[in-house]
């Protein structure tokens, strides 16, 4: 009488390691998980960093209007010339940013006020795959005029 020998016993065949496919879903999950977590991570930490790209353009034009409005009232009342007070606009942007807590530089030319406003956007998926923060600028000007509608009136 032959003995049944149990199956693990049995030895692996050429033929049934080509037919056994345990674990290949496994791989498969794994690679499709990590792929839509990256896929979330751009949706998401994309959004805030145009999020936070918008907001840098908000902080730099605000800035700008706060600087703007320092104008020399000695040349304003001596010729009726709308000229900025360098120092002072550069002191009221600057402390603008600084109410915000954003950083920024500011360029004070005549009667026009340049602000750029650098912000950094930290990840929340991305730092998974390396991505940590994303940094962001935006520049905005200001000009001071006369009058409520504009230059001249």
């Amino acid at each position: 009488m032959r003995r049944r020998v149990p199956r693990a016993c049995q030895p692996v065949t050429a033929a049934a390691r080509r037919t056994d496919e345990h674990g290949q879903i496994t791989a498969f999950v794994a690679v499709m998980v990590a792929a839509l977590l990256l896929c979330a991570g751009l949706v998401i930490d994309g959004g805030l960093t145009l999020a936070a790209k918008v907001r840098a353009a908000d902080e730099a034009q605000a800035a700008a209007r706060a600087g703007a409005e320092e104008i020399d009232l000695a040349t304003y009342r001596a010729s009726g010339a709308v000229v900025l007070d360098p120092i002072q606009a550069t002191q009221a942007a600057e402390r603008y940013l600084a109410s915000t807590g954003d950083s920024g530089q500011v360029a004070v030319a005549r009667d026009t006020v340049t602000v750029t406003v650098q912000a950094t956007q930290a990840t929340q998926i991305l730092g998974i795959a390396g991505l940590h923060t994303f940094t962001v600028s935006a520049s905005a000007s200001a000009s001071a005029v006369r009058g409520i509608n504009g230059a001249g009136q």
